[in-house]
């Protein structure tokens, strides 16, 4: 008698764990829920529908075509402390090797942080600094406070979408690649190269 109770009350929780399971909601158009009930539980499900606003950055109207209309001859190029000192290690001339990449007049451009990064480093980059203050070089004013360039770069040509960056930093070509329409210079076999940009003629070819 003793193991037959048992057995019914195992038997009883086990079939409320199946009803459990099995259970059925009645949905919201059922005609057997009064009108009443049915506001309350549409209110309900509209409360938990939140709805979610995405913020997409507003591309810039130079880029309606396949590539980024405001480059033109005269190239504008913001250069990097690292892309002097590569092309004084190669012994390269930095005007005339950007002239023979893109077959155009190129103004080359350093910003305020670039100099005073140069200035830091001493004597080592004496030269890269004696080619900064060449009068082909356009020196360009930062209003921002500290000396570190890439954040200066990356910010000036988000705004602006007129400059070619020349850098030979991974780093730096990663976040500008993330910005649609600037054009990477970079040094590659002794030449200076150039990405996204489908009018270099003069840059050597993958």
């Amino acid at each position: 008698m003793y193991y037959f109770q048992t057995k019914t009350k195992k038997s009883k929780k086990i079939l409320n764990k199946q009803f459990a399971v099995m259970k059925k909601t009645i949905k919201p158009t059922d005609t057997r829920i009064k009108e009443e009930k049915r506001t309350i539980i549409k209110k309900k499900i509209n409360e938990n529908k939140t709805v979610t606003v995405r913020q997409v950055a507003q591309t810039s109207s130079a880029l309606f075509f396949q590539f980024n209309t405001q480059l033109g001859p005269p190239y504008h190029i913001l250069v990097d402390t690292n892309f002097i000192s590569f092309s004084i290690k190669y012994k390269m001339d930095v005007v005339q090797n950007m002239m023979d990449c893109l077959y155009a007049k190129c103004i080359p451009y350093v910003t305020d942080c670039i100099v005073g990064e140069l200035e830091k480093l001493g004597q080592k980059y004496k030269i890269a600094l004696k080619i900064v203050k060449d009068p082909r070089f356009q020196r360009i004013q930062c209003m921002h406070p500290g000396t570190y360039a890439d954040d200066c770069l990356v910010q000036r040509v988000t705004q602006h979408k007129c400059y070619i960056v020349a850098t030979c930093d991974r780093d730096l070509k990663r976040r500008i690649r993330k910005i649609p329409g600037v054009p990477i210079m970079y040094i590659a076999q002794r030449r200076y190269t150039i990405e996204r940009m489908p009018d270099a003629y003069g840059a050597p070819k993958k």
